[in-house]
C-alpha cells in the first residue's frame, strides 16, 4: 500500500477503505507518509469529500493513535459536552455541575483559547491552584469518587489530530467538514465518554456561518457516534451574538458561578438547562425533555449544581475562597463604558467583533504561544430584540490600559446595529438533530 495511491483515489473521487484511511494515519503520526503527502490527501477530502463510513473511519484511526480512556467500569453512562467555539461561552462550568448533581458521571477534557473562541482551561485557570492536567489515573479516580472532572486535554490524546490540524491550519483546508468533525469526534471518543452532547454554533461568532453548513457538520458528528457506538445528540445554537453578558476569562467564571448559584442573565440559563437536559436524557437519567429540564433547573435551585462545581475545584486543587467570594478573582485596573447615542432596537450584536475585540485587549490569544490577561474582557449589556433608550448602558469595558480601549471603542460600537422597527430575538436553538 502507498500513500499516493490513495491520495489519488481520493482526488479521483473514489471512497477509500478502512484499511486504507488507518494506513494513511498510523503512518503521519509515525512520520513515514511525510508533511507534503497529508497536505495533498486534505487536500482532496476537502475537494471530494467523505461518506459517513470514511469519515469514521478516519475518526477511529485517530482516536487509536494515541492513549484511549476505558470508562467501561461506569456502566456506560458517562456523558460529556462539547461546543465547537463561541463568544461568551462558558456553559461547561455550568451543565457539567447540573448533569454530576443529577447522578451521571461527566469527565470532559478540554482546550485552551484560540482566536476569538474562548478556552474553557484558560478560564478555569484564573481560580489559584487548581490542576488542570490531571493524569489519566487521576482522571479515573476522580469521575470514581465525585463523578465530575474537568481537565485539559492530554497530549496522548489524538496525537494524529493534533500535527493533522497543524497542517490544515497551514494548507487552507480548515474549512472541510470532513476533517473538522474527524478531529472533533477523536478526541471524544478517545476520552471515553459513552455520551456526547455536541453544541454546535451557528452564525457572525461561530466557526460554521450559516445554518445548512453546520446542520451538514451535526448530522456528520451524529453519524460517526452512532457508526461508533456512541450516543450523540447535536444541538444548532445561535452564535451572531454573545451568549450571557461575560466576554473574557474571570469574568465569564464569575458569570457561571453566578448561574449556579441561581443568578444570570436569561440566555445562558435557558442555554444551560437544554443542554444539561440533553445530557440526562442520553445518560438515561431522565425520560423526556420536561422531565430533564425539571431535574436540571431543580439542582441549580436545591444548590446541588454549585456544591458539585466547588467540590471540584476542591478537589482539583483550586483555592475554594475564589469561587466562594468571586470578586477576588483576577480584576483589571480600569472598566470604561460605553452608552446608547440613539433610541430605537436592538438588530445587531456582533459576536465576532466583540470576540475581536477581547483578543485585541488580551483576553484571547491572537497565537497559541501568545499570554493571555484573566482579568480583562468586556460586559455586554446588550441583546438582539431589546428596546434601548439614548445614554443607556450597552458595554463595559475591563482593561489593565486605558489605550487598550481606545483601540476596541469604535469597534465595539460599530458591533450594535440599532432601528427604528422592533426586531423579533433569536431562538436560542436553531435545531436539534439526533433525537430518535
Amino acid at each position: 500500500m502507498r500513500a499516493v495511491d490513495i491520495i489519488t483515489r481520493k482526488r479521483d473521487k473514489e471512497e477509500l477503505s478502512p484499511e486504507e484511511i488507518r494506513f494513511m494515519i498510523e503512518n503521519f503520526t509515525k512520520g513515514s507518509v511525510p508533511d507534503y503527502q497529508m497536505s495533498a490527501f486534505a487536500m482532496a477530502v476537502l475537494l471530494n469529500g467523505m461518506s459517513h463510513g470514511e469519515i469514521t473511519a478516519m475518526t477511529l484511526a485517530m482516536a487509536a493513535s494515541g492513549d484511549q480512556l476505558d470508562l467501561s467500569e461506569f456502566g456506560g453512562r458517562v456523558v460529556d459536552k462539547h461546543s465547537t467555539g463561541g463568544v461568551g461561552d462558558k456553559t461547561t462550568f455550568i451543565v457539567a455541575p447540573i448533569a454530576a448533581a443529577c447522578g451521571l458521571p461527566v469527565g470532559k477534557m478540554s482546550g485552551r483559547g484560540l482566536g476569538f473562541s474562548g478556552g474553557t482551561i484558560d478560564k478555569l485557570e484564573s481560580i489559584p491552584g487548581i490542576k488542570t492536567n490531571l493524569s489519566t489515573e487521576e482522571f479515573i479516580q476522580q469521575l470514581r469518587d465525585y463523578k465530575i472532572v474537568l481537565t485539559g486535554q492530554s497530549a496522548d490524546l489524538a496525537p494524529a489530530d493534533g500535527k493533522l490540524y497543524a497542517l490544515r491550519d497551514v494548507t487552507g483546508t480548515v474549512q472541510s467538514i470532513p476533517l473538522i468533525a474527524s478531529s472533533v469526534m477523536s478526541k471524544k471518543i478517545a476520552s471515553g465518554a459513552d455520551s456526547i452532547v455536541l453544541d454546535v454554533k451557528v452564525g457572525r461568532g461561530a466557526f460554521m456561518k450559516t445554518l445548512d453548513d453546520a446542520r451538514e457538520l451535526a448530522n456528520v458528528m451524529v453519524a460517526i457516534g452512532k457508526l461508533s457506538g456512541r450516543k450523540v445528540i447535536a444541538l444548532l445554537s445561535q452564535m451572531d451574538q454573545p451568549l450571557g453578558h461575560a466576554v473574557g476569562n474571570a469574568l465569564e467564571l464569575k458569570e457561571a458561578i453566578a448561574m449556579l448559584r441561581g443568578t444570570g442573565p436569561e440566555d445562558l440559563h435557558t442555554h444551560c438547562v437544554d443542554l444539561a437536559a440533553y445530557m440526562l436524557i442520553l445518560g438515561h437519567a431522565a425520560q423526556n425533555l420536561d422531565e430533564a429540564r425539571n431535574m436540571a433547573q431543580k439542582a441549580i435551585d436545591d444548590g446541588s449544581a454549585w456544591a458539585r462545581f466547588r467540590e471540584m475545584v476542591k478537589v482539583q486543587g483550586g483555592d475554594i475562597s475564589f469561587v466562594d467570594e468571586p470578586m477576588k478573582l483576577p480584576e483589571s485596573k480600569f472598566v470604561y463604558s460605553i452608552f446608547a447615542d440613539k433610541d430605537g432596537y436592538i438588530k445587531t450584536v456582533d459576536a465576532r467583533e466583540v470576540g475581536e475585540s477581547s483578543v485585541m485587549i488580551g483576553a484571547g490569544r491572537a497565537k497559541k504561544d501568545d499570554q493571555i490577561d484573566l482579568a480583562v474582557g468586556i460586559m455586554v449589556y446588550v441583546k438582539v430584540g431589546g428596546k434601548i433608550c439614548k445614554g443607556d448602558l450597552m458595554f463595559e469595558v475591563h482593561v489593565n490600559r486605558k489605550s487598550d480601549f481606545d483601540l476596541v471603542f469604535e469597534k465595539l460600537k460599530s458591533a450594535v446595529e440599532i432601528c427604528v422597527e422592533p426586531v423579533d430575538p433569536p431562538p436560542c436553538f436553531w435545531d436539534v438533530i439526533g433525537v430518535n
